[in-house]
């Protein structure tokens, strides 16, 4: 996808503050935090977003979410088993969720207590 900004991030054309990468993903921080630990997590595979995930992409997207707790731990957003401090995770879908670029992508989101209910 030529025009994908994440692609561009991906392929290095496009600078960014990696965090993580291997062969299925890259994380990075968001230019855009709304807290004070925002991560990126993005398939280097081009997936539209959740709403075209396939079987074959199972694997990806629980990649995905075995980087998310590796990230959450390493950036001490959880500490010890039991379970203090804390982070989300979001996936937006579709423009009325706030998805802007559609490129699956998983938030990570912590380092400042949440509220619920969000948005």
């Amino acid at each position: 996808m030529k025009e994908c900004i994440f692609c561009k991030i991906i392929s290095k054309e496009v600078p960014s503050k990696g965090v993580y990468e291997d062969e299925l993903v890259y994380a990075f921080h968001d230019i855009n935090p709304v807290a004070p630990v925002h991560i990126l997590i993005v398939p280097k595979k081009h997936i539209f977003g959740v709403q075209s995930l396939e079987p074959e992409d199972e694997p990806i997207v629980g990649h995905i979410f075995y980087v998310a707790r590796r990230l959450g731990e390493e950036l001490g957003l959880i500490k010890g088993e039991d379970l203090k401090g804390g982070y989300r995770l979001v996936f937006n879908v579709g423009e009325d969720a706030g998805q802007s670029v559609f490129h699956l992508h998983l938030h990570l989101i912590g380092g400042r207590k949440m509220a619920w209910p969000p948005g």
